[in-house]
């Protein structure tokens, strides 16, 4: 017998994370994946069955479901960071599928203010609109270069001409599957454009505050430490120093070249157009 489909509810945004501690979906433990029964006796998650205690998912979506009457949801990004990334800017798009809503006269407003009041320091969403299916896969399947800045300490301090000659170079990066992504990503060569922006030493002149543009799929920690020639070239074999990641940040989605993008702005209402 076939069960009628259930009812789904769209919401398009963008989130800012503002934390180091927060992945966009729930971060499952890898050894029990969460699982009721396993997870007790497991002593990597000590029986939580995740890593983390929320996510970017969680955080939007139990407020969202609670104004919807549905416990269940499902998150789609445009791409996400790393657990110890954070996402500024006008932060990252994405769609909130909700299952089987029992409510949806929604002040959709008033739910971006409540998500946000709840989260403060932590988590912002921003334009929250309603949206349809089909902005999922555009979403998902839509290549953007990204910007960030990265805080860097060397080995050494650096030579402040090699760091002015480095300014507005567009270089193209071979990178091999970085150790840290290679239990979920193909072994491989990827060729990707990079494009340092700015080289800017701190007070400690040991450290430097790098900004750059890269390709959709570049790894950003890797640009910069070279993971042992992994990653060529790299800011440290460029410089000829040591380098390694303290802190990076997502500044801004761009589009596939590396310009800014227009904020995404809701579909027009059905009928509007009559």
């Amino acid at each position: 017998m076939n069960r009628p489909p259930q009812t789904k509810v769209y919401l398009e945004g963008r989130y800012r994370k503002l934390s180091r501690d927060l992945p966009q979906t729930v971060f499952f433990c890898p050894d029990c994946k969460g699982h009721p029964r396993r997870r007790k006796k497991c002593a990597r998650c000590e029986g939580f069955g995740k890593l983390t205690r929320d996510s970017v998912q969680e955080l939007v979506g139990w407020v969202a479901g609670k104004a919807f009457g549905t416990r269940k949801h499902v998150f789609h990004g445009a791409g996400r960071e790393d657990v110890d990334v954070r996402m500024l800017g006008s932060g990252r798009p994405f769609v909130l599928e909700l299952v089987a809503p029992k409510v949806f006269e929604v002040d959709l407003a008033a739910l971006e203010a409540e998500i946000n009041r709840r989260n403060e320091g932590r988590l912002e969403i921003q334009g929250l609109h309603w949206t349809e299916k089909s902005r999922i896969a555009i979403l998902k399947e839509t290549p953007h270069a990204k910007e960030y800045e990265a805080l860097v300490e060397l080995e050494s301090a650096p030579d402040g001409a090699a760091l002015a000659a480095l300014v507005g170079r567009r270089l193209e990066v071979t990178q091999h599957t970085p150790e840290r992504v290679a239990h979920r990503r193909a072994e491989k060569d990827r060729q990707r454009w990079v494009e340092l922006r700015a080289l800017e030493p701190e007070a400690d002149p040991r450290r430097v505050r790098v900004r750059l543009s890269t390709q959709h799929g570049t790894y950003v920690k890797e640009v910069l430490s070279g993971e042992g020639g992994n990653t060529t070239p790299s800011l440290a074999s460029l410089l000829g120093i040591p380098c390694t990641c303290l802190e990076l940040d997502v500044l801004a989605i761009l589009d596939a070249e590396g310009q800014a993008e227009p904020a995404y702005s809701a579909p027009p209402v059905f009928g509007s157009g009559l």
